[in-house]
């Protein structure tokens, strides 16, 4: 879907002035949040002309070694580093009639001259039985794939029917393409097997076709290699692949088969493969830049001034670019978080535990890093290179101390959590969170009690504690608790109860947002946090807001206290949940955890309007946070969680 692919083609017509070029990149790059690649004008472009050529050079590979589509999907899926819909389901995703039409633009502008890969173009009778049949794929709930009831079948066109699907590729090589990419291609092409031949020879077609067709529908191959990582969901381009497994080592067996009649078709590779600066430098890619068969040089990366804004660009093999892990100038590392700054001016702080959970030890990182940015930096930014801010709290760091402890011996972690989050929120310098990707849990929060959020659109934030049979324990019900009584005080009603219903529901029932704005009508950032539709613009723009609320005077919020529902509150929140309960919407613990929730946004026993501060707050939700790990339901949850990573409804 236009939202999740990155990639957008520009073609520059016989009339197009340069600028307009352009203009238009740098719109779509910043504004939309695109990668984009310049395509010469031939038949669909670089991405389908390479990637649906390989879907049709797949399909007749199939043909000849007699494999299913669920074995296919399942080898050129994610094992395989490209999508995890694999081929077919990818097709089906696409529709069957949409492939059909981008193959008959190939069928119908090109020809065994023009493209000596035509006699592969043919419609696959598969294809055209699917189509005849009016089963178009995903949109018709029937394609390569159907579900029925809970099961999945597979077309047998065979039979034209269809059968049941789920079979696997054999274990050996799942291994294989494990290995290093020299060892991987060389074992998969000796493979005695068909799931390992099938394996070479649509990565070699994959190469074959590119170098041949580099030329006439690109500019250089790097943009080939970005069109089939940001256009059809692969980790690698071909040409990244070819030069990672040893350029004239592959190039010599793509050869060989060609020779030996076992390619798609007799075309040999281009010169400009064995010889020249291309064989010397060992791949198509170099620091230099990418290699452009036409001017026969490498040439870097157009510099334009909106990838400016992007310190660490996506980047293909061998072009060396800089890389988040180790630019800038290191000030504290070990092995949960490393301190740094890339212009002197502001402190950045990258998580580097595993989904970048919140441990002790990113804590104190992040309290350093705020001590160095207090002394003598203008603020703080927290940032990784990834799609992940945080998945929350570090469950399985804690359960070993609560299993020989019990609750008082988290009591002390979650504490110093909790006074972290106040730091960070009253700092003396502004805090920044750059968030991409998953901020769940304790990533939230953290993210909630920073000064400025950055946030780029594709982001889901939401405190998901209830999956594990906990309650926020971070700040976060003292966070829902006081953006209520705020929303409360701007508004013209000033009743507290409509704004905390929000909050409250938000956490216990786990919402997560799907999006930026989404997380924005959550109640996860406010109306005055930046939203960045380009994921690797995140970092500059989140070092300039910081470097903004410096130059303009920041000055931490004043702590105040502010009013809480009560027990009115309460009560009302309460006949909520036990209606849900007795719906049968909810179960018997889900309901006693929504109670513990709500008590602490309620302020816990007190009268409707008592004025409390957030550490009043936090010291409820480690009261409830305590009482719930205690629980055996809670406990059961946590396990099924970490060992299945799935919520446990119980």
């Amino acid at each position: 879907p236009p939202r999740y692919m990155l990639l957008v083609e520009l073609i520059n017509t016989p009339t197009t002035e340069p600028h307009i070029l352009d203009k238009l990149e740098s719109f779509v790059t910043s504004a939309l949040g695109k990668g984009v690649v310049r395509a010469k004008d031939t038949p669909n472009f670089i991405a389908n002309r390479v990637g649906v050529a390989g879907m049709l050079t797949t399909i007749k590979e199939v043909e000849n070694f007699g494999l299913s589509y669920d074995v296919v999907d399942d080898l050129t899926g994610k094992k395989l580093g490209r999508a995890s819909s694999g081929t077919f389901r990818t097709a089906d995703v696409v529709g069957l009639d949409t492939m059909a039409h981008v193959i008959k633009t190939l069928q119908d502008t090109l020809n065994l001259e023009t493209d000596p890969f035509y006699a592969s173009f043919a419609t696959p009778e598969v294809l055209k039985t699917l189509l005849e049949m009016g089963n178009l794929g995903q949109k018709t709930k029937a394609g390569f794939f159907k579900k029925v009831g809970r099961d999945i079948m597979r077309f047998d066109l065979a039979s034209k029917d269809y059968v049941p699907a789920g079979q696997k590729a054999d274990e050996v090589y799942t291994r294989m393409l494990k290995k290093p990419a020299a060892e991987r291609l060389q074992l998969l092409r000796n493979a005695e097997g068909a799931e390992g031949r099938f394996l070479w020879a649509i990565l070699r077609n994959a190469f074959h076709y590119a170098a041949v067709h580099l030329a006439e529908i690109a500019d250089n191959a790097r943009d080939v290699d970005f069109c089939m990582r940001w256009g059809f969901g692969m980790k690698q381009g071909p040409f990244e692949l070819w030069q990672e497994a040893g350029w004239l080592t592959v190039a010599n067996m793509v050869k060989e088969d060609i020779d030996a009649g076992k390619a798609l078709c007799n075309a040999p590779l281009p010169d400009w493969v064995f010889n020249g600066p291309v064989a010397d430098a060992g791949g198509v890619h170099t620091p230099q830049g990418s290699w452009n068969p036409t001017e026969g040089q490498f040439v870097p990366v157009r510099s334009l001034p909106v990838y400016a804004r992007q310190h660490f660009p996506e980047s293909v093999l061998g072009s060396n670019a800089p890389s988040a892990s180790t630019a800038g100038t290191t000030l504290h590392e070990d092995d949960a978080i490393r301190l740094w700054t890339l212009d002197d001016e502001v402190v950045i702080a990258s998580i580097k535990t595993k989904m970048h959970a919140i441990g002790p030890d990113v804590i104190e990182g992040l309290l350093q890093g705020l001590a160095l940015a207090e002394d003598k930096y203008q603020g703080l930014v927290i940032w990784s290179n990834d799609e992940m801010f945080s998945a929350g709290a570090d469950l399985q760091a804690m359960l070993p101390a609560f299993m020989m402890g019990g609750v008082k011996a988290i009591e002390g972690a979650e504490f110093e959590m909790q006074q972290a989050m106040l730091k960070l929120r009253y700092a003396n310098v502004p805090v920044v969170s750059a968030v991409r990707g998953l901020a769940l849990g304790g990533g939230c929060e953290l993210a909630a009690y920073t000064a400025k959020r950055v946030v780029a659109m594709e982001s889901y934030m939401g405190l998901v504690e209830v999956g594990v049979g906990l309650v926020p324990g971070g700040g976060g019900l003292a966070y829902i608790a006081r953006r209520a009584a705020e929303n409360a005080a701007n508004s013209t009603g000033k009743d507290l109860l409509p704004f905390l219903t929000e909050g409250f529901t938000a956490a216990a029932m786990a919402k997560v947002g799907t999006s930026a704005l989404e997380s924005k009508k959550l109640g996860y950032l406010l109306e005055s946090d930046v939203i960045v539709p380009h994921k690797d613009e995140l970092l500059f723009v989140a070092l300039n807001e910081a470097k903004a609320l410096f130059a303009s005077g920041y000055r931490a919020p004043l702590k105040r206290q502010f009013p809480v529902a009560g027990r009115s509150g309460l009560a009302t929140i309460k006949g909520t949940l036990v209606n849900m309960r007795d719906g049968g919407f909810i179960s018997a613990y889900d309901y006693f955890i929504g109670c513990q929730i709500a008590w602490v946004v309620c302020g816990g026993d007190v009268d409707a309007g008592s004025l409390v501060d957030e550490e009043y707050l936090m010291t409820l939700e480690r009261k409830a946070f305590g009482e719930l790990l205690g629980n055996p339901k809670t406990q059961e949850r946590i396990m099924g969680m970490m060992q299945n990573g799935k919520p446990v409804r119980n």
